[in-house]
């Protein structure tokens, strides 16, 4: 099955107070850190804050490991940018996709649909 994980987030201040350079150390280390469950988990990373009051930026994650998911996530809470203060989960929406194909196939035993997005 695909989860998608739509991970909400809030950039201090700070962080915009921090030169370009200096922050694109920061990311450096959220990359590698994304780049080791790559295989795993294919992350989508949107600015919001000029659109949205809700957050200032969310990243979209799709995965069929949510334990890759979730050790990713404790990868990138450990990391400076999170530790410092610099970036802070909001909220998290989640979603199966097409999660209810499987409850009509596996539980109620209908025929699965022949169009599925």
């Amino acid at each position: 099955m695909n989860h998608c994980f739509v991970v909400m987030l809030e950039v201090d201040a700070a962080w915009l107070a921090l030169s370009r350079e200096k922050r694109r150390e920061y990311a450096a280390e959220l990359y590698e850190i994304i780049g080791r469950y790559a295989d795993h988990v294919r992350v989508k990373y949107f600015d919001a804050d000029a659109f949205s009051g809700r957050c200032s930026d969310f990243v979209l994650c799709e995965t069929g490991d949510t334990a890759a998911y979730h050790r990713m996530w404790e990868g990138l809470k450990d990391s400076a940018a999170f530790s410092r203060g610099y970036y802070r989960i909001k909220d998290v929406l989640y979603g199966i996709q097409n999660a209810y194909q499987d409850y009509e196939t596996q539980v109620l035993g209908m025929e699965p649909e022949a169009y599925t997005t």
